[in-house]
């Protein structure tokens, strides 16, 4: 059994020395507990400790790295069933799988290389590429190179023939690539290959059983970094597994799996694929792999991967500032919100849609909206004078006028007292009618 925090603190060096990161040796033994750091923070730890201390200082799901020159995917370490009891830490990567026969090769990675879209001050994109062989070395090269030209995300290796497997890899240098995948039949083959490249191995089997044998049996190869692969039939399957392989490595610390799982939404019927990749991300898949893109399908996705590994104890926020929209002028109007990012972007978007020249000072709100920051006392006159003098609004405008929102018209009053030179007008309650408000009345 993992140790407890106290136990933990017992075998460090307990000198306070805050090197870690952390004021005392009692913090940092209790985020070791927790599984949110890790044991070589500590510089004096003595070899003794670390061997003792090596099981207990281990994440539960390991922590799984790809890199490549255009980016790194992280999943794992998540120490939690519920986001509620805590949150989750590193989102699942999104793939889409291309084939090496694949006649739309170049035309299907490009279309998915330059998807973006811009969601409450985030880019949201694919992490990468899975490329699946199909039985010949000189294809699978010629195919994972043609993607490289296009797209320098981290890529999956899909192929069960080693010597094929082996091909790919050779055509990548310097990165660290997921090879999919090892099973019963291959396994030691596809381990060795996973050690000399410094690969991540994904361990393809029919049963939890027969995943924690194979885990073993690979480990004890030299192989640490893995993903599993349990095979399902059936959506109600294969949410049935991946919640048993989380629970088994949360709940009763079983090493054998505790590691990251894979979903191939794409695999079978086609017309479920999203259903599938939405389940995976959900529940609890570390990478999901898709057959199709299109911008409607995958859009949503990523939407609602963002909504779930969001900390629910850190709203999104935005920079504190003063934003111009619609190249505001000097006499153009001063609308005052926080800095919780949908409230920001859906007063941000209302007014640059409807072409209205405007200057937003978004005020330091701990990322609350509107009202819950004015009911917890984070969003007060006070406050709001002190971000116009801050950001040096009165510089930048002829005509002292300044909006603020309809929710807290009793702020107006207190408002004149901190800023006498200014004209202080409530606006509506909702962003949508910010338009036309601007309009009629200013």
């Amino acid at each position: 059994m993992p140790l407890t925090g106290i136990q933990i603190y017992k075998l460090l060096p307990r000198t306070n020395c805050k090197e870690c990161g952390f004021p005392t040796c009692l913090a940092f033994a209790m985020k070791l507990s927790a599984k949110q750091v890790e044991l070589a923070a500590c510089p004096y730890v003595t070899e003794a400790s670390k061997t003792e201390l090596s099981e207990s200082a281990a994440p539960p799901i390991r922590l799984i790295s790809l890199k490549a020159a255009g980016g790194e995917v992280k999943v794992g370490n998540e120490v939690v069933m519920f986001r509620h009891e805590k949150t989750f830490y590193n989102k699942p990567g999104l793939f889409l799988r291309v084939r090496d026969d694949d006649p739309d090769l170049h035309s299907k990675v490009t279309a998915a290389q330059a998807f973006k879209v811009a969601y409450v001050g985030m880019d949201l994109t694919l992490d990468g590429f899975a490329v699946q062989a199909t039985g010949d070395g000189a294809k699978f090269t010629a195919a994972i190179k043609a993607v490289r030209e296009i797209s320098k995300r981290p890529l999956i290796l899909i192929s069960q023939d080693t010597a094929v497997a082996g091909a790919g890899l050779q055509a990548l240098s310097g990165e660290t690539v997921l090879l999919h995948g090892a099973n019963a039949s291959n396994w030691e083959g596809m381990a060795s290959l996973a050690k000399s490249h410094s690969a991540a191995l994904t361990v393809v089997a029919p049963t939890l059983d027969n995943l924690a044998e194979l885990t073993e049996k690979i480990k004890s190869k030299g192989v640490e970094d893995m993903v599993l692969q349990p095979e399902a039939s059936s959506l109600g399957g294969s949410l049935a597994l991946g919640t048993q392989i989380r629970r088994l490595a949360l709940k009763k610390n079983f090493r054998a799996l505790g590691y990251p799982t894979i979903v191939l939404a794409g695999d079978g019927d086609n017309a479920r694929e999203n259903i599938a990749a939405a389940q995976a991300i959900a529940k609890y898949a570390g990478f999901v792999v898709l057959d199709h893109f299109s911008p409607a399908a995958v859009y949503p996705l990523l939407v609602l991967r963002q909504n779930i590994y969001t900390d629910p104890q850190k709203p999104i926020q935005v920079q504190p500032g003063i934003y111009e929209i619609n190249s505001p002028k000097p006499e153009s109007p001063v609308l005052v919100t926080t800095n919780f990012s949908i409230t920001y972007f859906s007063v941000a978007n209302e007014v640059e849609g409807s072409g209205l020249p405007a200057w937003l000072v978004v005020t330091d709100a701990e990322g609350m909206s509107v009202l819950t920051a004015w009911a917890a006392g984070k969003f007060d006159a006070e406050r709001i004078a002190k971000a116009i003098k801050g950001f040096n609004v009165a510089e930048k405008v002829s005509r002292k006028r300044m909006v603020i929102p309809g929710h807290v018209a009793v702020l107006s009053g207190e408002l004149e007292g901190e800023l006498p030179d200014w004209e202080i007008r409530v606006g509506p309650r909702e962003a949508v009618d910010l338009p036309a408000f601007m309009k009629q009345a200013l």
